[in-house]
């Protein structure tokens, strides 16, 4: 059974970095495409960046990013530790969440249904 558990979550200010982990257990990672999406208060769950895994011929290890974050977040993965990154530049207030990890099985979409594994999430605040 895959578990994911987030960690890196903190409170900064405008401008800081945080690096986001999500440790998968029960699978090899190299066969899931990972993402993270997050969640503030009183929104939807918003898609953030995606992986595919690089087991996968023609999106071989693509990354995906929402416009909001293209060019200040990046994703990565070290599949010897199945462990997902989110590296955040730049941050600013309206980045302020809750960070959660999904994983499915090979491939999956923007949209949160695609996935069938969550972890707990992590709490990123960014003051101004």
């Amino acid at each position: 059974q895959v578990q994911l558990v987030e960690s890196g979550g903190g409170l900064v200010q405008s401008g800081d970095s945080l690096r986001l982990a999500c440790a998968l257990s029960g699978r090899d990672s190299s066969l899931y495409a990972m993402a993270w999406f997050r969640k503030a208060p009183g929104n939807d769950r918003q898609f953030v960046a995606m992986q595919f895994p690089p087991t996968l011929n023609r999106n071989n290890s693509r990354k995906v990013y929402a416009d909001s974050v293209q060019d200040r977040f990046t994703i990565s993965r070290d599949d010897a530790k199945n462990t997902l990154y989110l590296q955040m530049n730049n941050l600013q207030p309206a980045d302020t969440g809750v960070y959660y990890c999904a994983a499915n099985y090979r491939g999956a979409l923007r949209d949160a249904a695609s996935y069938n594994h969550w972890g707990q999430g992590t709490k990123v605040t960014v003051s101004s």
